[in-house]
């Protein structure tokens, strides 16, 4: 005689409740609902956490009061725009008008994401494509610097722009340090540290390794049959390198671009410690500059308010550039 087969014991309703897929995927891994809950409310803490400072920063832009607030809202109970009006007429007690520290602002992150992007793309394609002596202890001098922190190199680039000055000599001579020096007392017409292109000299500097080892990897991807084939068909390197390496780098150049637009945004220590005159600061050194010794001092509606427009553009590079930031992203994922 054979046993009886004993019937499937079912779970109860409350274990196949949580445990039924609710996903509709035909492809991938079945979640049940117990592990999708789970992942939503995780996802949701992460979201509250995240958008719990932007929020309250934005209800406190739309206040009219510049007291420190009592208690916390996310919900902004008035809209009042004078905090923004205070802001873009006069920052601060300084002298400066806000489209003068755009401008600069837009000049160190603008202008030294640009030559960086430029100098950077052209020796990353050298270390890519060319083999000479000493290739290989180069990348590693062109890593070393990403070990440090901007800040520990400000102190002999301090050093080193402070040293380039401009004086005019007795008998309207003019001395150029440290090529050629007065004989006498001067008066010191320029100095490359105390002025915008001197910082953006210095930012370039230490934006160029990181930009450096991104295309690098990058441009390995690109097939060299592709180079080949255009030298069979006449092209010189020129414009192989223009006509065909850039515009296949685009979406890495882009996402190259926007991490180091983001950096040379916030700037705030080199700027801090080579510029001494009002008419040369940025947005990140005016927002420090509305801080001050006591809480209740500070104009937190203004200071929110400009917290808010300094944040804005990095937005909207990031909106215009999204479509080759996503794809270098993507590109640099797959590839490796």
């Amino acid at each position: 005689m054979t046993a009886q087969a004993q019937p499937e014991k079912r779970p109860n309703i409350i274990v196949r409740f949580f445990n039924m897929n609710t996903s509709g995927e035909l492809g991938g891994r079945k979640l049940p609902l117990w592990r999708q809950l789970l992942l939503q409310l995780m996802t949701l803490i992460i979201a509250f956490e995240v958008m719990f400072p932007i929020m309250y920063v934005v209800t406190l832009s739309f206040s009219s009061k510049t007291t420190r607030p009592s208690t916390l809202q996310l919900i902004p109970n008035e809209f009042s725009l004078e905090a923004y009006k205070q802001v873009l007429d006069r920052p601060t007690a300084n002298p400066v008008t806000f489209v003068q520290l755009l401008r600069n602002s837009a000049f160190l992150s603008v202008g030294v994401g640009l030559v960086a992007l430029l100098v950077a793309v052209s020796a990353a394609y050298a270390f890519s494509r060319f083999k000479f002596k000493a290739r290989q202890i180069l990348m590693i001098l062109v890593f070393i610097p990403l070990l440090m922190p901007v800040i520990g190199t400000a102190t002999p680039l301090f050093l080193m722009m402070n040293s380039f000055r401009v004086t005019e000599c007795a008998g309207d001579d003019i001395a150029i340090s440290p090529f050629t020096t007065c004989d006498g007392q001067g008066k010191v017409v320029f100095n490359l540290r105390d002025s915008l292109p001197g910082v953006g000299i210095a930012m370039i500097s230490g934006a160029l390794p990181f930009a450096v080892w991104n295309l690098k990897g990058y441009l390995d991807t690109i097939p060299k049959e592709l180079e080949e084939a255009a030298m069979i068909d006449g092209a010189d390197p020129n414009q192989i390198f223009t006509k065909i390496v850039l515009p296949l780098a685009v979406p890495q150049l882009a996402v190259t671009f926007f991490l180091g637009f983001i950096g040379h945004w916030q700037e705030f220590a080199l700027p801090w410690l080579f510029l001494s005159q009002p008419e040369d600061y940025t947005l990140s050194m005016t927002m420090y500059n509305m801080v001050g010794q006591y809480a209740n001092a500070i104009p937190w509606n203004r200071f929110a308010a400009m917290a808010m427009i300094v944040a804005l553009p990095v937005a909207v590079i990031y909106i215009a550039l999204q479509k080759y930031i996503v794809g270098g992203l993507v590109a640099g994922g797959v590839k490796g």
